[in-house]
């Protein structure tokens, strides 16, 4: 039977049973998902000056959205953010800034929310500069610093900003050393840089702050094998974390065989031979002891000039960072390079061309 004589038949019997249960109603129209009256405003776009008294006021808003600008990489972004950090300049300067670095799972951020409070309870302002990895394949980042921290989120005396690494070298953000900039104009005088422990990122977060602290846990084994000679030069403090209920003895274990290997290494530059300290971030035992011991390190380097000589040093080694970086952004967006550079690339994967060939005709392209 063909489909034309069926729809025939069905046609007649709906006909013929038009009260029958098998009836399907028209049903009411479907509604908007969106509701359609709605307008989207588009956010005023605040001026430079906009942008430096809010900051210099201490609005929080305003500052978040004066980093977002620092971190976009729109070419129209760049030059009024640059404004914006050239006049906040000669208001910064007035803060301590701290390096945070440990392995995953060492408990960074339940510390940063622990002693954050506690600093602030001091009468200090806390900006927490929190570095997330983006991802190698979708470039993407999850953001979630703040719902780690949650009681220092709603504390008025402390940032939170969770930056994306955007890829570059060991998860750093690229923009980490301006965003210092606007928070001690801001008026933030303590300035935590969290990074994302993966072992990279140490030597570039050690040249944008004036103390290095590493968080070590106990009882992960062998204590001996987070002895490495680079990264732990570079600390200023070490603190082993999670030093509550039965993993006190371990912690203490930990402690005296860190403080034995640390004074094997020659001293550093700043003359402080750094201490070792216990912690809980849960119980919040150890942490006023830990500053203290912060404060100390402080005083030595401010009094003996390291801290100016170190900060005058960070200057100059971001000057070049920031040469060489531009002179890379600059390589690359050049039209003739964004010409040629896919058909080179094919040569040298071809074996028609060696690599180092391929570099000097590219580059002397861009410089002709």
């Amino acid at each position: 039977m063909s489909f034309t004589k069926i729809e025939h038949y069905e046609k007649e019997y709906l006909d013929a049973h038009h009260d029958s249960a098998l009836n399907v109603t028209e049903g009411v129209e479907d509604k908007p998902v969106v509701n359609p009256h709605f307008v989207r405003r588009k956010r005023r776009v605040l001026t430079t000056d906009e942008y430096v008294e809010g900051i210099l006021a201490g609005n929080i808003t305003i500052l978040a959205q004066a980093i977002t600008l620092i971190e976009s990489n729109n070419p129209t972004h760049y030059a009024q953010a640059q404004e914006i950090i050239e006049r906040c300049l000669p208001h910064s300067g007035k803060s301590v800034r701290i390096g945070i670095t440990g392995v995953p799972g060492a408990g960074k951020s339940s510390f940063i929310e622990a002693i954050g409070n506690m600093v602030t309870s001091l009468r200090h302002k806390l900006a927490v500069l929190a570095i997330d990895p983006s991802s190698e394949r979708s470039g993407g980042s999850i953001l979630g610093d703040k719902t780690r921290m949650e009681s220092i989120c709603h504390n008025p005396d402390i940032f939170v900003r969770p930056s994306p690494s955007a890829g570059s070298l060991g998860g750093v953000a690229r923009k980490t050393r301006e965003t210092i900039v606007l928070c001690e104009a801001a008026g933030f005088d303590v300035i935590f840089i969290e990074t994302v422990g993966v072992g990279q990122s140490e030597t570039a977060v050690h040249s944008m702050v004036d103390m290095f602290m590493m968080l070590q846990i106990s009882g992960a084994g062998d204590e001996l094998q987070g002895i490495k000679r680079g990264i732990m030069e570079m600390a200023d403090m070490m603190v082993i974390t999670k030093a509550d209920g039965e993993n006190i003895t371990k912690a203490e274990l930990a402690k005296a065989q860190y403080q034995g290997a640390l004074h094997l290494f020659p001293l550093a530059e700043s003359g402080w031979r750094p201490e070792v300290y216990t912690c809980s971030s849960h119980m919040g035992t150890g942490l006023e002891e830990v500053w203290k011991g912060v404060e100390s390190y402080l005083d030595h380097i401010e009094a003996n000039g390291y801290f100016e000589a170190n900060r005058n040093r960070q200057n100059k080694y971001w000057m070049y960072e920031t040469i060489n970086e531009t002179l890379k952004s600059s390589f690359y967006t050049n039209p003739e390079i964004e010409a040629r550079l896919a058909e080179v690339e094919q040569r040298v994967l071809d074996a028609k061309l060696s690599s180092f060939i391929a570099a000097k005709e590219l580059l002397d392209i861009y410089f002709k």
